[in-house]
């Protein structure tokens, strides 16, 4: 998966409609290929962002979990904790 896009189920606080739409646009720019897309291309381009966006916020707001939720200070350490460990390597 591509690395800039993040987990956004059962954190505290829950993931913001920014972050959504941050997510959404990392999976379209991936799997088009377009950082940013032809002005032939940008209304395709920005009906699936929109598209993606609404379908990750229904998919967060109907999942269920018995976990806690997660910290987001929490993870955010053990993501830069990982990623110092691979720029090690």
């Amino acid at each position: 998966m591509c690395r800039s896009i993040h987990t956004l189920h059962n954190f505290e606080p829950p993931a913001t409609e920014d972050e959504v739409r941050a997510a959404a646009l990392q999976y379209v720019r991936k799997v088009s290929g377009f950082t940013k897309p032809s002005r032939a291309n940008a209304e395709a381009f920005e009906r699936a962002v929109e598209t993606v966006t609404a379908a990750t916020g229904q998919l967060l707001r109907e999942l269920v979990t018995t976990a806690s939720p997660k910290d987001r200070e929490t993870e955010a350490a053990k993501a830069r904790a990982r990623r110092a460990q691979r720029d090690a390597a």
